[in-house]
């Protein structure tokens, strides 16, 4: 008969080390993939900012200079951008003297990696309709990083080749049922919750990602709800919510309230709307 072999004991202090490796093992993983989340939240929040702030200045220039040409010689019809070039600026004064970004054509993914941008198909700065512009809240620039501080009444100017064009957000949730014109507010002058179809429609909310008929000519309402010669003329401004997430979408939406044209003889005149704070 062959008689088992038999495994001598392990001496005690071996389970206590291999659990103290196994610890320290885990440790090692758990700092490890600390310190790799920390290059990628820096890699997010600042690295990408300085290739979107060199991408802002390129488009910037560019769009410049077709304004400068534009100037020297004027066209009834100057053909639409293309996708992913500038062609308007856009200015939110409350939130700071560095709020100024130039408004690409587009919201695809590599156009809103340089800065705003203007959803394709909805209406132009100034036009009747929805003049609809979506950016990033962290990273590459982050030019809507603070937009829930928006308060109602608040400008929201458009600067385009030949006009100047003041919008001021809407009256908040709270504020639309008992609104009174801002309280004497000088600035309110001209914001009031819009009669229907655009009583439902207010200075900020939170929607679902899928929610595009944020976007539409009436917002929240099919595209033919009214005809084209009675529409206001708004603005929406979209990014997503809560900062670091993609789960919602931040709305903020504003009308139209003034508009100045460029003069050619004082190319220097600013609208006042962008000293406020």
């Amino acid at each position: 008969m062959v008689s088992s072999v038999q495994s001598p004991p392990r001496p005690p202090g071996d389970s206590r080390s291999t659990a103290r490796a196994a610890i320290r093992i885990s440790g090692e993983l758990m700092i490890t993939a600390g310190l790799v989340l920390l290059l990628f939240v820096f890699y997010v929040v600042y690295v990408t900012d300085l290739f979107t702030a060199r991408e802002q200045a390129d488009a910037t220039g560019r769009m410049r200079s077709e304004w400068h040409d534009q100037q020297r010689h004027p066209i009834a019809e100057p053909p639409p951008p293309a996708r992913g070039t500038g062609f308007a600026q856009l200015f939110l004064p409350t939130l700071g003297p560095d709020s100024g970004f130039t408004v690409l054509e587009g919201t695809d993914l590599t156009t809103l990696s340089g800065g705003p941008g203007h959803y394709s198909g909805t209406a132009w700065p100034g036009e009747q309709g929805n003049f609809a512009v979506a950016g990033h809240r962290i990273g590459r620039g982050a030019p809507f990083n603070e937009l829930d501080e928006l308060s109602s009444c608040a400008p929201i100017v458009v600067e385009t080749a030949t006009h100047w064009y003041v919008y001021r957000v809407l009256p908040m949730p709270g504020e639309a049922a008992s609104w009174n014109g801002g309280t004497g507010d000088p600035r309110c002058q001209g914001v009031a919750p819009i009669p229907a179809p655009y009583d439902h429609v207010v200075g900020r909310h939170v929607v679902r990602p899928e929610q595009g008929e944020v976007i539409f000519p009436v917002p929240g309402l099919p595209p033919e709800a009214l005809p084209r010669e009675r529409l206001t003329r708004l603005i929406t401004l979209t990014t997503c919510n809560p900062e670091f997430s993609a789960r919602e979408r931040l709305i903020v939406h504003g009308v139209l309230t003034t508009q100045y044209p460029k003069l050619a003889d004082h190319p220097e005149l600013r609208p006042p709307e962008l000293e406020e704070r």
